[in-house]
């Protein structure tokens, strides 16, 4: 589903809602350009559960992002992922489809944590890791027995071999359909990041050869860049040096998410650096020690941070840094920190985030307890969550009158058409995707700041 944020397309925060013919030319003009800056891929977990065969059941992925539902098809039954920041539209389309006849079974991260806020807008609900139960629902459904709830009773054991097909994809809609995932679990305990929630402290990892041999069959239809999707790519150094150095000989091109710890490890950046890494998406959130204590994040020490980020530069592949200004311990220095700090390590393109306070997280639950939501928390359809176009709390030291001019002139300063220009000449690969990267953001921080503004008059209003 596309979030009501504006990122998966034309904002609907901007109002009044038009339609004609420049509307829908619009529309798709930016769907386009956020297509391909930001990389768009299709939904791993739908390809995965796609894959699963049962005899007599055909599946179909529709992605909402690019394509219209077709409502003309009998289907038997209709998948929704539902993600948090798309709760709202996933229930209205699950709704728009029980009307007209069709089973809904709904499942995703958002299910899985709120079941009992789901069951009145689904005829089935799947919670949890779907890998090794999606089969159980389809023979029900082959048998006409569904039942209303699948439940994983443990996290799916990884090591099993399981191929995942491209074949229902459209590969049209990508930018790539090469999205891999090696393994699930995450050892950190972020209180904003609710992966630890949904998949578990420990590590499951894939067999290395089913990955090669992944990576092997998916090259044949498509050669483009791969997208490695594990939440943290170095988080086991030893399995993944062996992953990697095991690739080398495929000469592929690909990107992921990890920490700058890899900075500190010249044989698993040498394996990242040969087997085709071009760019890395690290989490640096504030440059404030005392802020990333608050929040639990203790393993990115900041004071080695830059010379781990100018490491990995030096080995040639470009570095996605993302920050988030607003953390507890954060003050309007922050500000001009994190800009000296893009200016010291050459970053090739920075993201600069506001908190975002996700139901099921140990921070939502701390501030809506410290009444510093600035929603009622039992109101998820409030909260927006793919980008930063409304405050949604209170910080800890800064008031809201402080702040807002705060991001927005940090933004204004940080996102402009010559910093794209300077970083996408400076980038030791893929410029032209980082200057296509950091035009894009000069657009979509401008929107950000709009919302913002609006916001500050609305709560200027509302005192």
């Amino acid at each position: 589903m596309p979030a009501d944020s504006g990122v998966d397309g034309p904002s609907l925060l901007e109002a009044p809602v038009r339609t004609g013919v420049l509307k829908n030319f619009k529309d798709s003009l930016l769907k386009n350009i956020i297509k391909r800056a930001q990389f768009a891929i299709p939904p791993l977990s739908l390809m995965i559960l796609g894959s699963v065969e049962v005899p007599g059941i055909e599946h179909h992925i529709c992605d909402l992002r690019f394509e219209t539902f077709p409502l003309d098809t009998p289907w038997d039954l209709i998948g929704i992922s539902v993600q948090t920041g798309a709760v709202k539209p996933a229930f209205e389309l699950s709704a728009l489809l029980r009307a007209k006849g069709f089973k809904v079974v709904l499942g995703g991260p958002y299910v899985t944590i709120f079941p009992e806020r789901c069951r009145d807008h689904a005829d089935v609900l799947v919670l949890g890791e779907a890998d090794e139960i999606w089969s159980d629902v389809l023979v029900d459904l082959k048998h006409d027995r569904l039942q209303k709830e699948y439940r994983v009773g443990e996290f799916p054991d990884l090591s099993q071999s399981r191929s995942v097909t491209k074949d229902i994809l459209d590969p049209g809609n990508y930018f790539t359909t090469n999205v891999v995932q090696t393994s699930r679990g995450c050892p950190y305990s972020c209180d904003f990041c609710n992966v630890h929630v949904m998949n578990g402290h420990r590590i499951r990892h894939r067999k290395i050869s089913d990955v090669v041999r992944e990576v092997e069959g998916f090259l044949e239809k498509d050669r483009r860049i791969f997208f490695f999707l594990d939440d943290t790519v170095n988080a086991d150094e030893e399995y993944a040096e062996k992953l990697f150095r095991e690739l080398i000989p495929y000469r592929i091109s690909w990107v992921g998410q990890a920490t700058t710890k890899l900075g500190e490890n010249p044989r698993l950046l040498d394996a990242f650096s040969r087997s085709g890494c071009g760019a890395l998406l690290v989490g640096i959130e504030s440059l404030a020690e005392e802020s990333n204590r608050a929040h639990h994040k203790f393993h990115n020490p900041v004071e080695r941070q830059a010379a781990c980020i100018r490491a990995i530069r030096e080995a040639g592949i470009c570095v996605y840094g993302s920050f988030i200004y607003g953390l507890d311990a954060d003050t309007v220095a922050q500000a001009d920190a994190i800009e000296a700090f893009l200016d010291a390590t050459g970053i090739d393109v920075p993201g600069i985030n506001l908190l975002r306070p996700i139901p099921g997280t140990g921070v939502f639950d701390r501030l809506a307890d410290e009444g510093r939501l600035l929603f009622d928390r039992n109101d998820h359809d409030a909260f927006r969550f793919s980008w930063g176009q409304e405050m949604l709390y209170r910080p800890n030291k800064i008031s809201l009158d402080e702040f807002i001019p705060s991001y927005t002139e940090l933004t204004k300063r940080v996102f402009s058409v010559g910093n794209a220009l300077k970083r996408a000449a400076h980038a030791p690969t893929l410029r032209s995707a980082v200057l296509m990267f950091n035009l894009f953001y000069v657009h979509m921080y401008g929107l950000s700041r709009s919302d913002l503004s609006r916001q500050m008059e609305e709560l200027a209003e509302s005192k």
